[in-house]
């Protein structure tokens, strides 16, 4: 057997000791020799803290270190359906397993050119989880409780502040890797995927993890059966040479042939408490110096399987103008729209090298970043595209959502640990170019009094609804140039104990629309008053109120027949007036 290191490799706290057994045990595992596409510097190999970058899928969270057997399950192109015999490590529970096998198929049916291979994902999930924990997960493929990574607080970790408010990791101070393929929440909140068909999409979910893995791998084009696209898949999961290696040695042992055996029942690595997630408020188990009395393990000994031929040479250095410097605005201007519309810019990045000079075929991933609904043309948060001849690369067209405000777009070479280019970008409220009453009440009150009816309104923009948008309503004199009127109809100033105020300018019209104005009074002069609103873009309204003296009486109408006079009879009904009798001779 390997050594088995027993613990998660502990970001920016590795000695060179720990890196140099990992390198020597993967190379006397017989871990193939292709050629390691890697940063300018390895943090895990040097111990130095790199710094903080949430661009990879874990936010390079640790990882366990155990490799595989130095036996192989059986030799080279034997059947994936073996019997359950031999070492337990060549074993993967049945559901996760199947997971990884339709993740494949899946991708396969969407991205048929990425060449996705099963045994990828299977490699990760040892490496991140332990095959989410030997295989104890439910029905659906769901873990007993939440697989968490530490507190990426940036003490022996990475530093990331939450961006779920604690919906995933239960974290709302910093984030947390989640789940069996442990993703950090803002990059599940990207490439999350409903792998089981069950409406949601879980990290905690085997199916949803891995797909969610499998369409991150095959970002920006990559063909995974080449090595160097696989290698930089890899490393975009964790910026980390150590850990491209960990996981190639084990990419290689499950392509050599495996085993399905029964959920809960896989081989979990040391430091997982059998299984169990470990309490989220203890720290990660940190690797072990080696010093006196603890020997380094060494390479394998003839006779035991593995391989006693030297280490592999060191990949030549990329010359100057072949090595990614970093990535740089290409001359992208103010990004702002109105709700609705699309972004008129767009934004353009370009790659350079390390002479200055443009790099082509860099792979740069978009992401929109922020409290926004706008997206890319087709509803897309994240594209991943690749530079030109000419070292550029254009995003595709934004849109702006109904959502006004600021957001961030963040460009980013992929895989790569290298700083992001950020592009900020506003969306304002739509301008409404109408606005009306939405009833035709006549608005009247008596001075002194409050009118009874409210006063609404509804904005539109070329005929649709103008949500969110500013307006201002004043009480106005009626001039030929009106000002604010400063007698009759006011509203009162609920901030400052109801002072009286005759213009109102933090008004929005809500989702439909419509605008109701608070109450309005008025004060002891009767008249007849306007008041004008007026929205963000210029359009207006301008509304009567009318006044009445207090105590005024109703004029009687003309046209009204009079009460007949005379006595009330029995009923309360006054009789009629009796026509007297004519003087003289009585009649017969």
């Amino acid at each position: 057997m390997a050594a088995q290191f027993g613990r998660r490799l502990r970001k920016g706290a590795t000695t060179t000791a720990v890196a140099a057994v990992a390198v020597a045990a993967l190379s006397a595992s017989g871990a193939p020799g292709a050629t390691l596409v890697t940063g300018s510097d390895d943090p895990q190999a040097t111990g130095s803290t790199p710094p903080p970058d949430d661009s990879a899928a874990t936010g390079n969270s640790p990882y366990y270190t155990d490799l595989p057997p130095l036996n192989t399950p059986d030799k080279p192109g034997t059947s994936t359906n073996l019997p359950v015999t031999g070492s337990a490590e060549s074993g993967i529970p049945a559901s996760i397993l199947a997971a990884y096998k339709k993740a494949e198929q899946t991708v396969a049916g969407s991205d048929a050119a990425c060449r996705l291979p099963w045994q990828l994902l299977a490699a990760i999930g040892k490496v991140e989880s332990g095959q989410a924990r030997g295989g104890r997960v439910d029905a659906n493929g769901t873990t007993f409780s939440p697989i968490l990574g530490p507190v990426l607080d940036g003490r022996g970790f990475a530093m990331i502040k939450d961006t779920d408010n604690g919906a995933y990791d239960g974290d709302s101070t910093h984030d947390r890797a989640v789940g069996p393929m442990q993703f950090i929440p803002s990059t599940w909140a990207t490439w999350g995927q409903d792998g089981n068909g069950d409406g949601r999409k879980d990290p905690n979910n085997i199916y949803d993890a891995a797909l969610a893995a499998g369409r991150y791998l095959c970002a920006g084009s990559r063909d995974l059966s080449l090595a160097a696209d696989l290698d930089r898949a890899v490393l975009s999961y964790n910026h980390s040479d150590a850990y491209l290696r960990t996981v190639r040695s084990w990419f290689d042992y499950y392509k050599r042939g495996t085993h399905e055996i029964p959920d809960g029942t896989g081989a979990v690595p040391p430091g997982l408490g059998g299984g169990t997630d470990r309490d989220p408020g203890s720290p990660s188990p940190s690797p072990s110096p080696s010093g006196p009395g603890k020997p380094t393990p060494g390479p394998s000994k003839p006779g035991d399987g593995g391989s006693t031929s030297p280490t592999p040479e060191p990949t030549p250095p990329t010359k100057p103008a072949e090595t990614l410097a970093g990535v740089e605005n290409a001359g992208t201007g103010p990004l702002t729209a109105t709700a609705g519309d699309a972004f008129a810019e767009r934004i353009k990045v370009r790659a350079k090298n390390k002479l200055g000079g443009p790099l082509a075929k860099v792979s740069v991933t978009f992401t929109v970043a922020g409290d926004t609904d706008a997206a890319f043309d087709g509803g897309k948060k994240a594209v991943t595209l690749r530079t030109g001849a000419d070292g550029t690369v254009t995003a595709p067209v934004l849109k702006a959502g109904e959502k006004a405000g600021k957001f961030t777009v963040r460009a980013v070479a992929t895989g790569r640990s290298l700083p992001a280019v950020g592009y900020r970008a506003t969306v304002t409220g739509r301008p409404a170019d109408a606005i009306a009453r939405t009833d035709e009440k006549a608005l009247t009150t008596e001075a002194g009094t409050e009118f009874a009816d409210t006063v609404e309104v509804k904005a539109t923009y070329k005929g649709a609804v103008a949500a969110g948008v500013a307006v201002t309503a004043t009480m106005i004199t009626d001039d030929e140039k009106p000002v604010e009127n400063d007698k009759g109809p006011y509203f009162k100033d609920e901030d400052a104990d109801g002072k009286t105020v005759r213009t109102l300018t933090d008004l929005k019209t809500g989702a439909d629309g419509t605008l109701k104005l608070p109450k309005i009074y008025a004060d002891g002069t009767a008249g007849t008053y306007k008041l004008r609103l007026t929205t963000e873009g210029g359009a207006t309204v301008v509304i009567e109120l009318k006044v009445e003296a207090a105590g005024a009486t109703e004029t009687p109408d003309p046209t009204e027949t009079p009460e007949p006079s005379g006595t009330p009879g029995p009923s309360g009904t006054p009789e009629p007036s009796k026509t007297p009798e004519p003087s003289g001779t009585p009649t017969a």
